[in-house]
């Protein structure tokens, strides 16, 4: 699939004529942030918060220390079987002690502190982990084995373990809550007409297919009420033939801005289960991954290497035409995510009418980003699309080109806080 190149921009040293000032500070529901750069959930690969937070905390004081307004812990599971890899953090009242420790480290860099919440359904097949649960019965093929079909059941109790979660992320000290409704993850599964061939009040038409979406954020808002922002990342697009599309996720997105219970959306695509290079778009890291991957599983991946990972050229911006169609549908605040490595992309997803940004391997490369950006707005990311971190999300995400010594910090003598 080819997508379109990002449009001309303004002027990177000045601000938009139209639009949000992105370094001025944003309203985000009940929070003031300081600016409008989001640290988009990576998931880190770091120990349990239970055993160890300390690794964990550097990482996001790191981010926190750089700039970003939001710094967002990555995947985290509502449920024992919603792991989809073996260091995913389950959210117990274990974890909370741990958790309030990345908190304040957050909160010491400067910065609000965001926990992504989810369930990884069938993706937990696919990564090994566990059998999966998806809306329909559905074989993972990097894992050969079927994943099971969700009883009601299960939603409901999925749907308390969202609520749950939510309740012990506010007692941590989050100031947001990501409710990840992407990547084919079990809600996102839910809304796929490729994976739910449900006939049930869960599955068929659009509306049915969201109901699972709708009720979580219904949860989690009546349990955390105001106090926290709640957002959801929203697939725009699988990736995949017969896949979510835009026909069925702007239509979705319309129905989660009338129910009110979120603050923001976050628009992302692609799956961890299906496709995920449509995400991370760039070089595919197969050897890489294989090498991490018993040899029985190492055999099967590269076999199916460019079937499951096929490369998508990098672009700058590169969501940013399917992100439109939802500006375009709705007035709520919107996080641009996906390819943004350059300070003009910033503000001309501002003059576009996009409240926020969120970053990920930009910032992995350089959490000090913004105090670069601030500096001089010409400078471009150091973020070379290689996509090398992927595989490394096994022993501790970081970017291949930086120093371990200094993975866990950055060097801001240059670069004065914001």
């Amino acid at each position: 699939m080819t997508v379109p190149s990002l449009p001309s921009s303004p002027s990177p040293s000045t601000t938009p004529s139209q639009g949000h000032d992105p370094l001025a500070p944003a309203q985000l529901g009940p929070l003031t942030l300081r600016n409008r750069i989001i640290k988009a959930a990576t998931f880190e690969g770091l120990p349990l918060v239970t055993r160890d937070a300390a690794p964990l905390a550097d990482f996001h004081r790191a981010v926190a220390e750089g700039g970003a307004a939001v710094s967002t812990v990555a995947f985290c599971s509502v449920g024992a079987d919603g792991r989809g890899a073996p260091r995913e953090l389950i959210v117990t009242p274990d974890a909370v002690a741990g958790l309030r420790q990345v908190t304040d480290a957050i909160h010491e860099g400067g910065a609000l502190a965001s926990i992504q919440l989810g369930h990884a359904g069938p993706v937990a097949a696919a990564a090994g982990a566990l059998a999966g649960m998806a809306p329909s019965k559905v074989f993972a093929p990097q894992a050969m084995r079927f994943t099971r079909a969700a009883s009601a059941a299960d939603l409901t109790r999925v749907i308390a373990e969202f609520g749950a979660a939510a309740t012990l992320a506010v007692e941590s000290g989050f100031d947001a809550i990501e409710l990840h409704f992407g990547h084919g993850y079990l809600v996102s599964s839910f809304l796929s007409p490729r994976l739910n061939k449900r006939t049930d009040q869960w599955g068929g038409s659009m509306e049915n297919r969201a109901r699972l979406a709708r009720e979580v954020a219904a949860t989690v808002r009546a349990t955390v009420g105001d106090s926290v922002a709640v957002i959801a990342k929203l697939n725009m697009a699988d990736g995949v033939p017969r896949g979510l599309w835009l026909d069925n996720s702007v239509p979705t997105a319309r129905l989660l801005e009338a129910d009110g219970h979120l603050d923001a959306l976050q628009l992302t695509g692609g799956s961890s289960f299906q496709n995920p290079m449509y995400l991370f778009r760039g070089d595919a890291p197969v050897a890489e991954l294989a090498a991490m991957f018993p040899p029985p599983l190492r055999i099967g991946l590269k076999l199916t290497a460019k079937k499951f990972m096929p490369e998508y050229a990098f672009e700058e911006g590169f969501f940013l035409p399917y992100a439109r169609q939802f500006r375009e549908a709705l007035s709520m605040p919107i996080m641009l995510l996906g390819g943004i490595n350059r300070f003009d992309t910033v503000t001309q997803a501002m003059a576009e009418g996009f409240e926020f940004v969120a970053i990920a391997r930009a910032l992995l490369r350089e959490p000090d980003l913004l105090h670069r950006w601030t500096a001089d707005r010409n400078h471009e990311g150091l973020c070379v699309h290689c996509n090398k971190c992927m595989p490394t999300t096994y022993r501790g995400t970081h970017c291949v080109l930086v120093d371990s010594a200094d993975r866990h910090g950055v060097r801001l003598t240059a670069h004065p806080r914001r």
